[in-house]
């Protein structure tokens, strides 16, 4: 996924989104973490898909950072895209781009589990340009950008590199898929092939998922329900780390993609091998 120079951050722009995504976690979500009362919870699409003050609090302040930071760039987050959809649709169209997950593992969030994590990613003309992936818990953060290495970032230390696993055969592959998150229509033919691998498991935490594969401790991760806030810094994250990632149909992926399945695989090879393996699911 090249992007032009012009494109690229300097290194103080990348350090604000992330000292602004962490006044954000420490503002609103880590305050609201495991204090949360029942009306401070609501359901979207149904009671796996929660939304809570924290999410919606974050999003806010994030946005108003960016908005500080870049004033022409279209900001999608994804709880104001669940009220204004036809944001994502803009999203190919616009020059300087950002998508916002401010707590992705909403789920986990809720019921008192510290697994989620907040995820920002900046775009040009839909292509993922700048990737961010932080856990407010542990406070700490995996980025990339374009034609740059992914990093680990923890403090004042030095930025580590990261890199995926060396993938291989079926047998020997582990890595994350959501079976829930399938069409129901496929999801019995979807599991019959989970045992021919080592093992496949969700955490209902894309950020953590995407960041388990970066530092090389899986080799895939399967996205059944394609979001720009969810996947999009995970996209490029994983590919500066050494990793193949595109659609299920061989298409590259792009942020403003809401339908189809992202396969990210630790290389070209193991791509193909579950690719041919989920096929199916391209099936009408």
């Amino acid at each position: 996924m090249p992007a032009p120079l012009s494109s690229r951050m300097t290194r103080a722009q990348k350090v604000q989104v992330l000292n602004l995504v962490r006044r954000a976690a420490r503002a609103e979500i880590l305050p609201r973490f495991r204090s949360l009362s029942a009306a401070d919870i609501a359901q979207k699409t149904g009671p796996q898909d929660l939304v809570t003050e924290a999410d919606r609090a974050a999003e806010r302040m994030i946005t108003r950072g960016l908005q500080a930071l870049w004033p022409d760039a279209l900001i999608v987050g994804e709880e104001e895209a669940s009220s204004r959809p036809e944001l994502v649709s803009r999203i190919g169209d616009a020059e300087t781009g950002f998508t916002i997950d401010p707590v992705d593992g909403t789920w986990n969030f809720a019921n008192g589990l510290p697994l989620f994590g907040v995820m920002v990613a900046m775009t040009r003309y839909g292509v993922p340009v700048f990737g961010l992936i932080y856990d407010p818990v542990i406070d700490d953060c995996i980025w990339a950008e374009a034609g740059g290495a992914a990093e680990f970032v923890k403090g004042q230390r030095r930025p580590k590199p990261l890199s995926v696993s060396a993938g291989g055969q079926i047998a020997d592959l582990s890595g994350f898929a959501g079976l829930y998150l399938l069409p129901q229509d496929k999801q019995e033919r979807f599991a019959a092939t989970l045992p021919r691998l080592s093992r496949a498991v969700s955490m209902r935490c894309a950020a953590h998922e995407f960041r388990t594969m970066a530092q090389g401790g899986v080799d895939f991760v399967l996205a059944a329900k394609v979001t720009p806030w969810d996947h999009t810094p995970g996209a490029l994250i994983i590919e500066r780390a050494g990793g193949h990632v595109a659609m299920l149909d061989g298409t590259d992926y792009r942020a403003g993609r809401t339908d189809g399945y992202l396969l990210a695989a630790a290389d070209r090879p193991t791509w193909n091998r579950l690719r041919d393996l989920w096929s199916f699911l391209l099936e009408s």
